[in-house]
C-alpha cells in the first residue's frame, strides 16, 4: 500500500448562482467573495449570514430542548440547596478533562460540596469506573454526574443503583440500541431529543446543563443571599474542549468557540496562562487550541493521570500552576516521542503487509502504548487515506483507537462489525474499541467487508476542497480582513481556501529541510508563498503551476503583504487538478 499522495481538487459545494453571490453580499455588505464562502458553507440567507457572522451568545437555544434537562436540573438544585455530596465523572481526553473542571468550579461557585474523578487510561479505561462508584459512595456523595461518558455504561448504571447513587449522564456519544438506566440521561444524540445542534462536545453539554440549573436556581429564589456566577468565564473551557474534541465549529459550537476563543487569548485562568507560557503560545486561534495547547493536556491522560489537567485548570494551589505546566509539557514531549516510534512501527507493517487492494487498515502490537494510538492512526489516515484502526496488545487484551475519512461513519462500521469486540463507542470519525487478541483476525476480516461494502476505489483518493477558482489579483488586506471574520476555523468551518491557475514561480528555496518558500506571477501579480511540509515538491516549482491555497496577511517588520498559505501543487498541465 503505498501513500495517497494524489489529491482531487474539488470545490466545497456545487457553485452558488452568481445571482444568489451578488444577492448575498448586497445584503450582509461584504465582497463577493467572501459571500460565496458563506454561501459554499451552507449560509444561504441574510438572515442565516447576520447570525454566523455575529455569533450572539443571546441567540443559543434554551438547554430544556436537550432530552431531560428539567429532570437532571432540578435533582442538581436540589442537591445544592440541601448540601449533599456530588461527584462529577469526567473523561481522560481535553473535553471530558474541561467538562469536568467546568463542572467542579460552577458549582462550588454555587456553593456545592463538590468532588470529582477521572479516570487512568491505562488502568481503568474508558468510560464510567464501577471503582470510582464505589468510592464516591464511601465518601458519602448522594449523586453522581457524569460529563463526556456514560451513555453506554449499561453495568455501571445498574451499580450506581444498587449503591443508593442517583446517576446523571451527559454525554454527545453515539447512543447504543440499549441505554443505561439512571435519573436523567442528557445527550443530543437520543431519538426525544429537540436541541437545533446535534452536534456538540461532551464541556458544550455541560455548558447547557449549568445553564439550564441557573434559570431554575433563579426560579427558586436561589441567589437571593449569595452571588450568582457568571457563566460566561467558563467559555474558554468549553472552547478548549470543544475544539479538542474536533465537533463541527458551526451553529451553537462556533457561537460558544469564538467567545471562548477571547477568554483564552486574554489569559483569565492562571492554569491557561502557564499551558501559553510552555506552550511558547503568543496569539490564540483555534489552530494553535488544536495543535499547541489541546495535546499537552491530552498528554497527562495519555501517559500518566488525566486529574492533572484538571488540577491546573481548576488553579486551586497557585503554587503549583507552573510546576504542573511544565510537568504536562514533559509528558506531551514524550508522547511525541512514543508516537514517532510508533508510527514508523505502523508503516513499516502496512508496507510488510504490501495489500493495496484494502480499504481498511487494521494494526495490533504488544508494542504499542494504548495512549498514543489513536494519534497514529489519524497520521496513518492522512498518510493512507483509508479508515484505521489501530490496537495495543497486553496480556491477551486489546485496547484499540479508530479513525476514518470522509464518508466512511465509523461508529455504524463498527456496530456492523461488532460481533467480535468486547465493546465499542464513539462518533461517525473517530472511535475506541475493546478486544481479545484470539478474536483479531474476525474483525479485521468483518471490518474490511465492512469497509470494501462502503468505499469505492475513487473514494481512497484525498479531496482537497477550495471555494472556487480566483485570479491573485483579487486579493486586498481589506478583503483578507473581511474574510477573518469567518473565524474560528476548524471542523465544520474550514478556513477559507482557492485555486489559482498557471502562475510562474520566482525565488524558490527550501526553509528549515522541510518547508518551501517562493513567489509567484499571475498576469503582473506577484504574491509570496509559504508551503509547509512540502520540501519534495521542489523540483515541480519551475513552468508554470496551479496553485490550491489559504490566503492570509503576512506582516514582516511593521508591514502587512498577501501571502499565500499552500496546500497543493500541480503542473498547470495535469488535468487531475
Amino acid at each position: 500500500m503505498q501513500p495517497a499522495k494524489l489529491r482531487k481538487w474539488k470545490l466545497r459545494k456545487k457553485q452558488p448562482a452568481a445571482a444568489l453571490v451578488d444577492q448575498l453580499a448586497r445584503d450582509l455588505d461584504v465582497q463577493k467573495l467572501t459571500a460565496q464562502a458563506l454561501l459554499l458553507r451552507g449560509v444561504m440567507t441574510a438572515e442565516q449570514g447576520g447570525e454566523f457572522l455575529r455569533a450572539k451568545l443571546s441567540t443559543l437555544p434554551d438547554p430544556d430542548l436537550l432530552p431531560d434537562m428539567a429532570i437532571a436540573c432540578t435533582r442538581l438544585g436540589q442537591a445544592l440547596e440541601q448540601g449533599e455530596k456530588i461527584a462529577i465523572h469526567g473523561d481522560y481526553d481535553v473535553d471530558g478533562i474541561t467538562g469536568c473542571t467546568l463542572l467542579v468550579e460552577t458549582l462550588r461557585a454555587l456553593g456545592g460540596n463538590v468532588e470529582y474523578h477521572i479516570p487512568l487510561r491505562l488502568k481503568d479505561g474508558y468510560g464510567l469506573s464501577a471503582d470510582a462508584l464505589c468510592q464516591a459512595k464511601e465518601d458519602g456523595c448522594a449523586l453522581i454526574v457524569s460529563v463526556d461518558c456514560g451513555v453506554s455504561a449499561l453495568a455501571e448504571a445498574e451499580l450506581a443503583a444498587e449503591l443508593g447513587l442517583e446517576l446523571i449522564i451527559t454525554d454527545h456519544h453515539q447512543p447504543p440500541d440499549e441505554l443505561p438506566i439512571c435519573l436523567a440521561l442528557v445527550n443530543p444524540h437520543l431519538p426525544k431529543n429537540k436541541f437545533p445542534w446535534k452536534e456538540l462536545s461532551g464541556v458544550g453539554v455541560a455548558f447547557f446543563l449549568l445553564i439550564g440549573l441557573r434559570r431554575q436556581l433563579r426560579e427558586n429564589n436561589y441567589f437571593v443571599d449569595r452571588e450568582e456566577p457568571d457563566l460566561r468565564q467558563g467559555l474558554d473551557l468549553v472552547a478548549l474542549g470543544t475544539i479538542a474534541d474536533i465537533v463541527p465549529l458551526g451553529g451553537v459550537n462556533r457561537i460558544l468557540v469564538r467567545s471562548g476563543l477571547q477568554l483564552l487569548e486574554s489569559g483569565v485562568r492562571p492554569g491557561i496562562t502557564a499551558l501559553k507560557r510552555v506552550a511558547d503560545v503568543k496569539k490564540v486561534s483555534s489552530g494553535v487550541v488544536g495543535f499547541r495547547l489541546a495535546p499537552r493536556l491530552n498528554a497527562a491522560g495519555r501517559l500518566e493521570d488525566a486529574a492533572l489537567g484538571v488540577k491546573l485548570l481548576l488553579g486551586e494551589e497557585l503554587q503549583d500552576i507552573d510546576p504542573l505546566a511544565e510537568l504536562l509539557d514533559g509528558f506531551n514531549r514524550q508522547r511525541q516521542k512514543i508516537e514517532q516510534k510508533t508510527l514508523a512501527e505502523a508503516i513499516a507493517l502496512v508496507e510488510e503487509q504490501n495489500r493495496p487492494e484494502r480499504y481498511s487498515i487494521v494494526l495490533a502490537s504488544e508494542n504499542w502504548h494504548s495512549g498514543v494510538i489513536g494519534i497514529v492512526a489519524s497520521r496513518l489516515v492522512e498518510r493512507y487515506h483509508r479508515p484505521t484502526v489501530l490496537i495495543a496488545l497486553e496480556g491477551g487484551q486489546g485496547k484499540g483507537s479508530a479513525r476514518s475519512i470522509s464518508g466512511f461513519n465509523l461508529y455504524q462500521a463498527l456496530k456492523e462489525s461488532a460481533a467480535p469486540l468486547a465493546g465499542f463507542g464513539g462518533h461517525a470519525m473517530a472511535a475506541g474499541l475493546s478486544i481479545t487478541e484470539e478474536n483479531l483476525e474476525s474483525f479485521m476480516i468483518a471490518f474490511e467487508q465492512v469497509a470494501a461494502s462502503r468505499l469505492t476505489t475513487d473514494d481512497l483518493v484525498p479531496v482537497a476542497y477550495h471555494d472556487g477558482e480566483v485570479s491573485l489579483s483579487s486579493f486586498s488586506l481589506p478583503l483578507l480582513r473581511e474574510l477573518e471574520t469567518l473565524n474560528p476555523y476548524g471542523a465544520g468551518n474550514p478556513q477559507p481556501a482557492f485555486v489559482s491557475r498557471n502562475c510562474r514561480v520566482y525565488s524558490p528555496r527550501i526553509l528549515g529541510e522541510k518547508h518551501l518558500k517562493f513567489d509567484v506571477d499571475q498576469d503582473g501579480c506577484r504574491v509570496g508563498c509559504i508551503a509547509f511540509g512540502q520540501a519534495e515538491q521542489f523540483d515541480q516549482l519551475n513552468g508554470e503551476i496551479d496553485l490550491l491555497y489559504r490566503p492570509g496577511i503576512n506582516q514582516w517588520r511593521g508591514q502587512e503583504s498577501v501571502q499565500l498559505q499552500v496546500v497543493d501543487i500541480r503542473t498547470s498541465d495535469n488535468e487531475s487538478a
